[in-house]
């Protein structure tokens, strides 16, 4: 087993980067329903919250923190969700969904409702560009 970070495949395959914090990588889900971040701690073979030293949890918190703002200021969502389940990918990741009344899956949670539909590259292009710059300003 390694001791090198290694994003999951899965997570690698519908996602974009948009940057680093000092702990997480920031991605966007490749998925134009929801406004929808992921944070991955960039530390190796976890796969919960209470697997992360105490300092590495307060920093995800912190950052979860800073995601939630980027949302709002993103999106101007009716609700952001924050949750960590890791049923399908085991890597500990966190979503930070921003949720609107009028979106597909309201109020039920966003998983297994539809397909996922990808972002035109413009637009994926200019909200990584948007998020990157909120990040940068927090």
């Amino acid at each position: 087993m390694s001791d090198a970070f290694d994003l999951d495949f899965r997570l690698a395959a519908e996602t974009t980067p948009v940057g680093d914090l000092s702990l997480c990588s920031v991605l966007l889900r490749d998925d134009a329903r929801f406004p929808w971040l992921i944070l991955v701690p960039r530390r190796a073979a976890l796969t919960e919250i209470t697997d992360l030293s105490t300092e590495d949890a307060g920093a995800l918190m912190a950052e979860i923190r800073i995601a939630v703002s980027v949302m709002k200021l993103l999106s101007k969502p009716d609700k952001v969700n924050v949750a960590a389940l890791g049923n399908v990918v085991p890597q500990l990741h966190v979503h930070v969904i921003g949720r609107f009344h009028s979106d597909p899956a309201w109020p039920n949670p966003v998983w297994g409702v539809g397909e996922r539909m990808p972002y035109q590259p413009h637009a994926r292009a200019q909200l990584i560009e948007r998020a990157a710059g909120l990040f940068a300003a927090q």
